[in-house]
């Protein structure tokens, strides 16, 4: 039996339940490695705008029964919502017993405050040209397909695996730009509403940085995906750390690793 650890707060965003690219079996394997007091899912958990009915893999069924599992063990679920799923923002501020579903949540941590929401407000192709945005989803699926074709052939002849989309990202100034502009818009932003903290997803890059202006600073985080990165945030109550899956972990010694990046907080986290 796998001894689970106690996390205060986990975020995922990005999981993109529904389509290929979405590694489901190696999530299912981390949220049955954690006993977390509350599990903040930062949009884009289901691809509603890449959905096809007759692709369901139980694995990703799997997905929700760990969700549901968590909900009777007593962790409360924040389901904040995406742009892939934005049609749940019908529903938003529905609650069902330990279930919430918002737009954006603020946690306090004892006196600091803590902004969390999915973050395609900042996407200018999500606010003028959605189409171009639901066209660039359907490419990134097929990229990932050929992503993973060619995994698997670098494996079998002993070469470590490459991430295509990041090649194209890393060598695309102006993708690079987008990622620079997205997170010190949602940095500047925090700054003026006076948060110490600011976690987004979105834009697929796990990342943990300081920053600060005219006006003031603020830690960014971002969770990352469970396409390429496969990366959490996770809280323990007195600091951050970024949550990185490895297969080997898992094989080797039945537990989960993670990277030392960190920012110390004060104290353990309450709803505000």
């Amino acid at each position: 039996m796998v001894n689970k650890r106690t996390v205060d707060i986990v975020v995922l965003s990005d999981l993109h339940l529904g389509t290929v690219g979405c590694h489901a079996v190696e999530l299912v394997q981390y949220l049955n490695s954690i006993e977390p007091q509350i599990l903040i899912l930062n949009g884009d958990i289901f691809d509603i705008w890449n959905f096809k009915k007759y692709y369901w893999p139980e694995t990703h069924m799997q997905v929700v029964k760990c969700f549901l599992s968590m909900m009777a063990n007593g962790t409360d679920i924040y389901y904040l919502t995406g742009n892939h799923d934005e049609v749940i923002r019908k529903i938003s501020s529905l609650q069902i017993g330990p279930l919430f579903v918002k737009d954006k949540l603020v946690l306090d941590l004892n006196g600091e405050k803590c902004w969390v929401f999915h973050g395609d407000i900042f996407d200018i192709t999500m606010k003028q040209t959605k189409w171009i945005a639901k066209i660039g989803g359907k490419g990134y699926d097929l990229l990932i397909l050929m992503n993973r074709a060619v995994n698997y052939l670098l494996k079998k002849f002993g070469h470590d695996k490459i991430s295509l989309s990041k090649r194209i990202k890393n060598s695309v100034k102006r993708a690079v730009r987008f990622i620079d502009d997205f997170e010190v818009s949602a940095m500047d932003l925090a700054i003026q509403n006076k948060y110490d903290y600011v976690i987004c997803g979105h834009i697929h890059q796990p990342k943990i940085r300081g920053y600060e202006n005219e006006e003031g600073s603020v830690i960014y985080m971002n969770s990352g995906d469970w396409i390429e990165n496969l990366t959490a945030l996770e809280y323990d109550g007195k600091e951050w750390s970024m949550y990185k899956y490895e297969e080997d972990e898992f094989i080797n010694k039945n537990e989960s690793p993670v990277i030392p990046i960190r920012h110390k907080l004060k104290g353990t986290a309450v709803i505000g």
